[in-house]
């Protein structure tokens, strides 16, 4: 039992920095962030910005720097060791330059706004008074499992792709250089870790949106069976039944649990809005990289399968499809766990304004009306919502933009090589000679 204990004590947390103790030790160690987690004498943990943590930071830029510009020179890069066409040759370019480009944002961003993430928690933080405030103290266990869940899933899958990567190229006697291995494992090991970092910060406010909305929940309720016998009287506090908060009874007035519900409110929204001023560079980078690389493996296994490959390759053809099909999956996972973390929050806070309005038409109250009035003004004001830049809005509307965009492009990369003499392979014709040997056709 005390070994139970002693295993279970590992999984418990009680304080936001705590929770993230296991996620900000890994973008530490990438160069992610400059913080880490230290704790107190009195037991409180906070977090501590290093000059290790900086200078970290600027070996990764260096590092990234120098492998991705030595590749582009080289002319080398994993796909390259699997075939090499004009389009493909095309497609790494892109990839590694896209690549180069995120890594500039994302240990960019690590630098220069990293008082945008640190002011997110810290707003976070702070909202465990604001809960104490209506009877809800709050436990981070959820939070703090969910981030273990997610990193392990991320790494699992990240060393099985690289294992099988690896084990695929020796097996052929084909050795990447350092610079490609640099390249392969950075891109793909540093997008996914800036991934569950935004999939945990997006997880903490649906948390505790949940509780705001269970608190209003649990108002409306015992007004229907009538335990709220008059609004002056001073009742007993809302019993929000989470699975991860713990709960003490005070006595609260339904008008002051709506004030703290909307200064709690506020805060949520504010704390997101500094989410997405650091995380909105940095998601339009992932994406746009995750885009491209979906494309053209997309491109490459269907251009084997229809028959249209005249490629010249080590690999078998279950090997060449696999690989393309199993570096697609991996950052169609990417954008999914983005755009499904951004969804939940939002779905969350649109389920506020619903249930305020269910309390509107229920109340007796001026005072509790007045209050819910002003609750549902703020509702129309702020709003939760993550975009990339500025330039699209991070929910499901952006899985039937990919899916029409990826759709077009296929078609064109396939009509370009169907159109091409030599099937764009090889020693053959150029672009440029297959362009005027159809202009040529046509006149």
């Amino acid at each position: 039992m005390s070994a139970l204990r002693r295993v279970r004590k590992y999984f418990i947390s009680s304080q936001v920095y705590e929770a993230l103790r296991p996620l900000f030790f890994l973008t530490f160690l990438y160069g992610l962030t400059p913080f880490h987690v230290v704790r107190r004498k009195m037991g409180e943990s906070y977090l501590k910005m290093s000059c290790f943590g900086v200078f970290n930071i600027f070996i990764y830029i260096c590092l990234c720097g120098f492998c991705y510009i030595s590749s582009l020179r080289q002319g080398e890069s994993i796909v390259g060791y699997f075939f090499r066409t004009e389009i493909s040759t095309i497609g790494d370019r892109l990839q590694i330059f896209n690549g180069l480009i995120a890594g500039a944002v994302i240990y960019t961003s690590a630098i220069l706004k990293r008082c945008k993430l640190l002011g997110t928690l810290t707003i976070l933080h702070s909202l465990d008074t604001n809960f104490s405030n209506i009877g809800i103290r709050v436990k981070y266990s959820r939070i703090f499992r969910y981030s273990l869940l997610v990193l392990i899933f991320k790494l699992l899958i990240l060393g099985v792709y690289f294992v099988g990567v690896f084990r695929l190229l020796v097996s052929l006697d084909v050795t990447p250089s350092f610079c490609v291995c640099m390249t392969f494992f950075l891109q793909h090991s540093v997008v996914s870790i800036a991934i569950c970092l935004f999939c945990v910060i997006a997880f903490s406010f649906e948390r505790r949106l949940s509780i705001i909305n269970q608190v209003l929940k649990n108002l409306a309720h015992q007004w229907d069976t009538r335990t709220l016998k008059a609004v002056t009287q001073k009742q007993r506090s809302l019993q929000c039944l989470d699975s991860f908060s713990m709960y003490t009874i005070v006595t609260k007035d339904p008008a002051e649990i709506i004030q703290e519900s909307m200064e709690i409110h506020h805060l949520i929204c504010e704390a997101a809005a500094t989410a997405n001023k650091y995380f909105t560079y940095q998601l339009l980078t992932i994406i746009s990289i995750a885009f491209l690389i979906i494309v053209f493996d997309a491109y490459y296994v269907l251009e084997t399968l229809l028959g249209k490959s005249k490629r010249e390759s080590k690999f078998k053809t279950v090997e060449f499809v696999t690989f393309f099909s199993c570096q697609m999956i991996l950052y169609l996972i990417a954008i999914i766990s983005i755009v499904e973390g951004s969804n939940r929050a939002i779905k969350k806070s649109e389920k506020t304004g619903g249930i305020v309005h269910s309390l509107l038409n229920k109340t007796k109250s001026a005072e509790v009306k007045e209050k819910l009035q002003q609750f549902s003004m703020q509702l129309m004001h702020l709003k939760i919502n993550f975009t990339a830049a500025g330039l699209f809005n991070i929910d499901r509307t952006l899985y039937f933009t990919i899916s029409g965009a990826l759709t077009t492009y296929l078609i064109i990369l396939l009509q370009f090589t169907s159109n091409s003499p030599n099937n764009g392979y090889g020693n053959g014709s150029s672009c440029c000679e297959t362009f005027n040997n159809m202009t040529n056709h046509t006149l």
